[in-house]
């Protein structure tokens, strides 16, 4: 089988999985920043300073909340990855060769937006930061590579988190459009392909990583979630303004998911979680808030502001293409005492007819 000489093989990054230059020419910090190195035996946590100044962890898979009135921030005591990674801000020359050099005619990476505006709410941006994805971009273009490029990928300025409580508030999304519109114009010569925001769809069960949400209380994240669904649908209609050839993606996580057994129950369960998956899908392909998904928000008492202006919001934002990130397969059951395997971030029923990698997890 012969691919399309257009067809895109690339790889996929992230800003903080390698940059490092954490606080580097004027870069800020950001919500992944505060998050330490861990292990199987030792989670990762996200450090924080409570009212009284003294240092504090919670958890980054169990974020029930921290006190009134604390800070994030980072402690001494602690490793973080994202601080220095490979240190591709200071190679990236050398390492876009060697990926060109691999085969690769595409690239998937993000911004960092605290990179940009060290703080989110900046009245000007940061122009070395701006000079910097400029270099990448023209080096990316010099081996013939397609940027694919996610505005924010499980990270948000640490300062709108500790201001403003991150997605919370609908100030936040000013401030995406803002940076948005600032990238577009600078790299329209060199980016056609854009993602808004990586895995969406994780707001609700890990949302320090998807949107820099210190809880999983439902009413919050949903309302969190929203506004990142007005924010995308916004970019997309300001980037098509911009530069109409500019070409938008929504991207979510994507395990394929199979029914344990012919039970209705695990049937049932099974197409609610698929539901879960595909809700920020549906709504950026669709533009606007499926019926199942209403029905659920009524069944919980949890109240969305989807006013008429939202709505247009919503239906003029609509993406050009569907991206997913896929790890491994899950079986969903009603019994709950069934062995279950491990994942990457989710994890399932353990299916007897699939191998496990060395991490235990299970790939169709």
């Amino acid at each position: 089988m012969r691919f399309n000489k257009n067809f895109l093989w690339g790889g996929a990054t992230a800003a903080n999985q390698l940059e490092g230059a954490y606080l580097t020419d004027g870069k800020g910090l950001s919500s992944a920043d505060v998050i330490t190195l861990g292990d199987k035996k030792n989670p990762r946590l996200v450090t924080y300073k409570d009212k009284n100044g003294e240092n504090k962890q919670m958890p980054l898979m169990q974020m029930t909340g921290v006190p009134e009135g604390s800070i994030f921030d980072t402690q001494e005591k602690y490793k973080y990855p994202s601080h220095e990674t490979i240190d591709f801000y200071h190679n990236f020359k050398e390492d876009i060769k060697l990926l060109s050099e691999s085969g690769i005619n595409s690239f998937r990476m993000s911004i960092a937006w605290s990179r940009i505006y060290p703080n989110g709410y900046d009245e000007s941006p940061n122009e070395k930061g701006l000079e910097f994805y400029e270099k990448v971009f023209k080096e990316l273009k010099k081996y013939n590579i397609e940027p694919i490029v996610t505005l924010s990928h499980y990270e948000i300025p640490l300062a709108l988190v500790n201001s403003w409580g991150s997605w919370r508030d609908t100030r936040t999304i000013e401030c995406f459009v803002k940076y948005a519109r600032t990238v577009f114009e600078r790299y329209s010569p060199y980016v056609k392909y854009w993602i808004t925001f990586n895995e969406m769809n994780c707001i609700e069960a890990l949302p320090w990583l998807a949107g820099g949400i210190d809880t999983t209380d439902k009413i919050v994240t949903e309302k969190a979630g929203f506004n990142q669904l007005i924010a995308a649908a916004k970019v997309v209609k300001l980037g098509k303004e911009i530069n109409p050839n500019f070409q938008f993606g929504g991207m979510v996580t994507y395990p394929a998911m199979y029914p344990y057994s012919s039970n209705p129950a695990d049937n049932i369960l099974t197409w609610q979680a698929s539901q879960f998956i595909n809700f920020y899908l549906d709504v950026q392909c669709r533009g606007y808030y499926p019926s199942y998904k209403l029905k659920a928000l009524e069944q919980t008492g949890i109240s969305l502001d989807l006013n008429p202006q939202n709505e247009k919001i919503l239906r003029e934002g609509t993406v050009d293409f569907v991206a997913i990130s896929y790890y491994q397969s899950l079986v969903i059951a009603s019994d709950e005492s069934l062995e279950k395997s491990d994942g990457n971030l989710t994890t399932g029923i353990k299916n007897p007819y699939l191998k496990e990698s060395e991490w235990g997890w299970q790939i169709d």
